[in-house]
């Protein structure tokens, strides 16, 4: 086996920026000749989207399989990172108890940012820059320092400003370019300093687990 695959089921479309950073730390763990592969769960295109968080692994794992490894990403927004696995395990159980025996549920790794995804996608100044598509600006962004980022209530808003901020001269006073997530996230070549974040720390070390207990060959 030379090859991983996972699919991603998230809160709403603009945290498929999840994607590159998912790559990246599987990259860390991984040897340099197996190929990693993803799928970003869709499942807006579908009627009777599905509302529950087990019926969205269901589904998921229809249209999106097999993979090896499902990851699901919930915001932690107001509440503690433990309230949200707790959400994902019990929809896990949920979805084990219902399928087939001999329909396999792949290993769960929950993604689970401190407040919501921007507060990944704060660290990049030159990252940030090119995604507003003005790379060489020199107007001050004042990004929030590594030590501050999971205290920040509202990323998305904080994110919005900085993009305002990094957008062409020219065009204050006109509707601001504001990038999505993943054109952000496509533009980040290192993600090192997510590990300086608890969030990211705890996906980190439960994603490593997963690899060695299904996943030992594979590993560097």
């Amino acid at each position: 086996m030379n090859e991983l695959t996972y699919t991603l089921i998230t809160d709403g479309s603009s945290d498929r920026a999840l994607e590159p950073i998912l790559t990246w730390l599987l990259r860390q763990f991984l040897k340099e000749n197996v190929t990693v592969q993803s799928e970003w769960a869709d499942l807006r295109r579908i009627p009777n989207s599905p509302k529950k968080l087990h019926d969205k692994i269901v589904v998921a794992l229809d249209m999106y399989s097999p993979c090896n490894i499902l990851f699901i990403h919930r915001d932690a927004e107001r509440d503690p990172l433990e309230k949200r696995v707790q959400e994902i395990r019990v929809a896990e159980r949920i979805v084990a108890n219902s399928l087939k025996a001999d329909i396999p549920l792949p290993p769960i790794v929950c993604v689970i940012p401190i407040r919501m995804i921007e507060s990944w996608l704060l660290f990049d100044e030159v990252a940030i820059r090119e995604a507003t598509g003005n790379r060489n600006g020199k107007q001050e962004l004042d990004l929030p320092k590594l030590v501050e980022i999971e205290k920040i209530a509202d990323s998305k808003a904080r994110l919005h400003e900085i993009f305002k901020k990094a957008d062409f001269p020219s065009r204050r006073g006109k509707k601001p370019n504001i990038p999505s997530n993943a054109r952000l996230a496509a533009r980040i070549d290192n993600f090192e300093p997510l590990r300086n974040l608890s969030a990211f720390q705890e996906l980190e070390k439960e994603l490593k687990i997963t690899l060695i207990d299904n996943f030992p060959d594979l590993l560097t």
